[in-house]
């Protein structure tokens, strides 16, 4: 029977059988996964029907029937000579009462129109009246043992008919013990004796309450109860690897005073607010007739971030992630040029490298990642996370100058991350170019060339003219392959934080590099103690990407605050969740600062007291992102000498604002800007604190001038003198002379002979001189506060409307 939504059970519960077995017939008949909710289609109910009618199929239909009326008759005679003897007992002393006969006929009239399926029933009907003598009880003798034995059926109080089908008997006594359960006949009598004996039960309760009032507990007899009470009931705890002993107590539900006798006992002498370890206390809980689990605790961090091993069914090949080292000036970022064909060091100021990079090379249908890390001594910290985050290393060393020290450092932080070294030997191109002295310094650390029996492949290279630069990418590949690197690009996203900077216009930007998994727009990160949902994907060249798999750099915006550059990040699903753990990260950061403050012992007391004569140089550090913020404060941090020691009190990333020159103030400190400018008001408040500001471009410089200074061996230089502040309008673009910025003087003046400096949102962008200074299709020495004029400048082109210049001049001066 077709129908709507015709379940597995309902069909199972309408022919008598298990939704097991129905299910067992449909998988026969096609393999699906199903329940007993599953909803029958028809051609499935078609399959039902077919199979069920043919295992209960007979031979002749004849045979059957008249195999039923046989049965029929054969009981009939057995029930007529059990009805007198049941009815005898029931009817002694108990007048016939007239109105029951007409009732039940009445009665029994709905029940005789049934549906055509029970007219082979019907003849046995006539037999109930056939009784001479006393013609009220046989009516009634049906009654009682429906009564007796069977459940009332509803409406009709007459026997229950059974009706045998071609497929199975149709039990319509369930029907009726349905309407029993919904309203039996005796609830309503036992009402009354229920409440009596409710009742009852609470003025007993109230007496013993009482009595209990009167009689107090004595200590001995609550002991005694209690040790009743867990003797009926085994007591089960979950211990965590630590707790006091008052908490074991209040677990065990003893009073504290046991628990130590039994640790005496045990021969550990304890007081109540000692913390003991878990196998102390399993062993206690144990005597004292407990049941000891171990409380396992699940974290934040194991519920949010998934750490689990990949399968390596899952596991597919990634592209190589390869570091760039080497001492500095070696030429690291000009064979990247080469491989790039880029230039990338012509915006360095002085040539030198100051920020991490990450880009993406394609060398013959195969990606390579290469992170480019600065060379000099004062960015240690940025060339270990280089190497960890990597899989090769290739270690620059210039063919002219040899092993320096930072090439050491190099090498030895690329065997602690236990990375593939590639050696590049550049500057071939030089006369003097000597590759094999190269290769005998090498071996002096461990590093054998494979010409000389070695594994380690020195590829000869010169950024300047190309030469070996396709040797060296094939070498790259070549280690990748044997590395075999695979990665699960179908997981949550895991990697590490490269670089990190506060924008002024769109906030904390990260440089992430996924090493696992696959980053999606609109994921949530966690990165150290920065968590945020990712608004803006892009890659190196600046175009926005949906989604970045294993081995690609990205730049995201949309955290709150900026990571860590080497901070690991993953992908969470759970925001709230996020900002609790980021939460407690940071809590914990504060314990460890304040931990970290040494406490004056009897050991330390002389040399704190001799620190007392001590001058301190207090610095607050401003730099353009996270990893220059942490090389400078690093090296001045070195510089502090038995007179003076160097406390960079606070370090950050962005402009010089109003907070930084009220803290600087407060603390008696000089402000370092490293590739940053202090805004308009920092400015005038600076002027008016007389507080110190020195902007840097190369960080050689501010270490060199600040220990210069601390020595007291400033020498006379060039100074700064700074002539007015101009904001960009318009940028108009003309084939003669190139872009000319339509500008307007916001303070002092702008000469001819003056320096430009342009800033955009606080970040210093390049330097330049004046090429041109117009106003009105006029050419002008000078133009004052408040008028318009034309700009050109002799090398940077790239001016955009809202940079600041800044026009200055350098004189010489003697103290």
């Amino acid at each position: 029977m077709p129908r709507d939504k015709y379940k597995i059970h309902e069909f199972a519960k309408d022919f008598g059988l298990k939704s097991k077995d129905i299910m067992e017939l449909l998988a026969a008949y096609k393999e699906a996964e199903r329940k007993h909710t599953t909803v029958l289609e028809e051609n499935e109910l078609d399959f039902l029907f077919d199979s069920i009618t043919k295992q209960h199929q007979v031979a002749s239909f004849d045979a059957y029937f008249a195999a039923g009326e046989a049965k029929k008759k054969e009981e009939a005679p057995a029930e007529e000579a059990a009805k007198p003897a049941e009815a005898q007992p029931a009817t002694e002393g108990k007048p016939a009462a007239p109105a029951k006969p007409a009732a039940k006929s009445g009665a029994q009239k709905p029940a005789a129109r049934k549906p055509a399926a029970e007219k082979p029933a019907a003849p046995a009907k006539p037999a109930a009246p056939a009784k001479p003598a006393k013609p009220a009880q046989p009516q009634q003798q049906p009654k009682k043992k429906e009564k007796n034995n069977k459940p009332l059926q509803a409406r009709t109080k007459g026997e229950v008919k059974r009706v045998d089908t071609r497929s199975s008997n149709v039990d319509l006594e369930k029907y009726n013990e349905h309407y029993e359960e919904i309203a039996p006949a005796n609830r309503m009598k036992d009402t009354a004796a229920q409440k009596q004996k409710i009742k009852q039960k609470s003025q007993q309760y109230r007496k013993q309450a009482g009595h209990r009032s009167t009689k107090r507990e004595t200590e001995a007899e609550r002991l005694k109860r209690i040790a009743a009470e867990r003797a009926k009931k085994p007591l089960t705890i979950k211990v965590p690897d630590e707790l006091t002993v008052g908490e074991l107590a209040s677990m065990l539900k003893m009073t504290a005073a046991e628990v130590i006798k039994k640790l005496f006992s045990l021969g550990v002498m304890a007081t109540v607010n000692e913390v003991i370890d878990f196998d102390t206390a399993e062993i206690v809980a144990t005597e004292l007739g407990a049941k000891v689990e171990k409380q396992v605790v699940v974290t934040i961090e194991e519920r949010i971030i998934d750490d689990s091993e990949d399968k390596e069914e899952d596991l597919i090949r990634r592209d190589p992630v390869v570091v760039v080292m080497g001492h500095v000036d070696h030429g690291k970022t000009s064979i990247l040029d080469a491989i790039r064909n880029t230039a990338v060091t012509a915006t360095e100021a002085g040539g030198i490298t100051q920020h991490i990079g990450a880009y993406r090379v394609d060398c013959g249908g195969q990606q390579i990642t290469f992170l480019d890390t600065p060379g000099h001594a004062a960015f240690t910290s940025m060339r270990a996370r280089g190497a960890m985050a990597t899989d090769i290393a290739v270690l620059v060393v210039a063919a002219d100058d040899g092993i320096m020290p930072q090439t050491i450092e190099a090498i030895n932080h690329a065997k602690a991350a236990k990375v593939q070294i590639i050696v590049a030997i550049n500057k071939m191109d030089k006369e003097g170019a000597n590759p094999e002295r190269i290769k005998q310094q090498l071996t002096e650390y461990n590093l054998v060339p494979e010409e000389w029996g070695g594994d380690t492949i020195c590829v000869p290279v010169s950024a300047k003219t190309g030469e070996g630069i396709d040797s060296l990418l094939e070498s790259i590949l070549l280690v990748a392959e044997m590395a075999e690197l695979k990665a699960n690009p179908n997981r949550a996203a895991k990697g590490v934080v490269i670089e990190a900077r506060l924008d002024k216009g769109r906030g904390p930007v990260a440089t992430l590099l996924v090493q696992n998994g696959t980053l999606h727009a609109g994921d949530i990160i966690v990165a150290g103690t920065a968590v945020g949902r990712i608004r803006v994907m892009v890659n190196e060249k600046g175009m926005r990407m949906k989604e970045a798999g294993p081995s690609i750099p990205v730049e995201v915006m949309g955290l709150a605050e900026t990571p860590n550059a080497g901070d690991a990040f993953d992908a969470v699903s759970d925001e709230r969740l996020a900002r609790e753990l980021v939460e407690q990260r940071k809590q914990k950061e504060k314990e460890d600062q304040f931990s970290a403050f040494q406490k004056v012992t009897l050991d330390n007391l002389f040399s704190s007291l001799k620190e007392g004569e001590m001058k301190e140089l207090n610095i607050v550090v401003k730099a353009d992102d996270q990893g220059s913020v942490e090389a400078v404060r690093q090296n001045l941090e070195k510089l502090s000498n038995d007179e003076v020691r160097v406390k960079v009190i606070h370090g950050g990333v962005g402009a010089i604002n109003d907070s930084d020159v009220m803290l600087a103030g407060v603390s008696n400190a000089i402000i370092v800007g490293f590739n940053v400018r202090p805004d308009a008001n920092a400015q005038a408040t600076a002027e008016r604190d007389g507080v110190e500001m020195r902007m840097y471009r190369v960080i050689y410089d501010c270490i060199e001038e600040i220990e210069a200074a601390m020595k007291g061996m400033l020498a006379p230089k060039f100074r700064e003198v700074a002539l007015g502040r101009i904001e960009v309008r318009t940028v108009m673009n003309l084939s003669s002379v190139g872009k000319i910025a339509g500008s307007y003087v916001l303070e002092g003046k702008v000469t001819r002979g003056s320096q430009i400096r342009v800033v955009r949102d606080g970040i210093v962008i390049a330097e330049d001189e004046i090429a041109s200074l117009r106003r009105f299709k006029d050419d002008v020495k000078e133009v004052a506060t408040g008028f318009e004029c034309g700009i050109g400048l002799a090398k940077f082109n790239d001016i955009k409307e809202g940079d600041i210049f800044e026009a200055f001049v350098m004189e010489e001066y003697r103290d």
